[in-house]
């Protein structure tokens, strides 16, 4: 500064400002619009992939929305027209039930093998009895051994203490669950005689209804047997063997509960006035799954 002016030079210094810069909104409103377009991409893709019957209520939907709520039946929806949506959450259903009978089977099963290996009165008669989860359910069986007369006289249906005593365990347990019960008798292949009047049909039969008394006196409701059969010889435990002790013997099957077919609930629900029992029986049965969270003829009968 000259010494002569005697004035002073003030310096100002300004900041530039640029508007946004990286941290303004100008990108935001193109990620928007990159978003909205792959949206509305994703919404083409989902409506071509349905069938032409979904296309074509979505279309009378858009086309005329007050006629097409008009004509359409109450609670119904275009988009519900297809079946594929129902199926998966109906498998899931049918998983869980399926699952937890299965686990509750098991300790059932554990606990019946538990409670008739160690009574002593069983184990001196020489009882078997079997108790396995299979495929069809819980599967219990009062099997023959030894002299093959155990649980009946050879060729009579009159009960022997064994059995009783072995069913007069049993029953208690299965009023613990509620599936039903399915009874069977089953002989070996030997004739039951020379007469076609009494043969192993009958006996089997009888032996089926007899174990059905015995449980029913011990406590099980007569409303949860559901089928008492005679198979005869038609089902060998032991087909080596067709005359085998063993072959002779009472089954108690528990099956697997049965939910109704998606198939089924829909045309229950299509029908005007129709029953909601299948929808009300899936309910009963998933909340059950959810609280739950294996005397005679002399001949050829002598070895049946």
């Amino acid at each position: 500064m000259p010494p002569e002016s005697g004035k002073k030079i003030v310096i100002v210094r300004k900041k530039k400002v640029v508007a946004g810069g990286h941290h303004g909104g100008s990108w935001k409103v193109a990620y928007a619009d990159f978003v909205t377009a792959m949206m509305a991409f994703f919404m083409v893709m989902w409506i071509l992939g349905m069938d032409d019957k979904v296309k074509q209520a979505i279309e009378g939907y858009f086309s005329n929305p007050v006629g097409y709520k008009k004509g359409a039946s109450a609670g119904a929806s275009p988009i519900s027209s297809g079946s594929s949506p129902m199926k998966a959450p109906d498998t899931q259903v049918k998983m869980i039930v399926r699952s937890a009978e299965q686990r509750r089977f098991g300790e059932l099963a554990a606990q019946l093998k538990q409670v008739l290996d160690g009574h002593a009165q069983l184990k001196k008669l020489g009882a078997k009895v079997d108790v396995v989860v299979t495929k069809d359910g819980l599967r219990i069986e009062l099997i023959e051994s030894g002299s093959g007369e155990v649980f009946f006289p050879v060729g009579s249906s009159q009960m022997k203490a064994a059995a009783v005593i072995a069913l007069q365990i049993i029953a208690p347990e299965l009023r613990t669950l509620t599936n039903p019960v399915v009874l069977e008798g089953h002989t070996d292949a030997a004739r039951y005689g020379t007469t076609a009047s009494y043969t192993n049909w009958e006996l089997s039969a009888e032996r089926a209804n007899a174990a059905r008394r015995v449980l029913e006196a011990g406590g099980l409701p007569a409303g949860r047997v559901s089928e008492v059969r005679g198979l005869a010889d038609r089902q060998l435990r032991d087909a080596a063997h067709p005359t085998a002790a063993e072959n002779r013997r009472i089954t108690i099957l528990l099956p697997y509960s049965r939910l109704p077919d998606p198939v089924d609930a829909t045309a229950a629900v299509d029908r005007p006035g129709a029953s909601s029992l299948p929808a009300r029986t899936a309910a009963r049965e998933t909340e059950r799954a959810m609280n739950a969270a294996p005397s005679g003829t002399a001949g050829d009968d002598a070895q049946r």
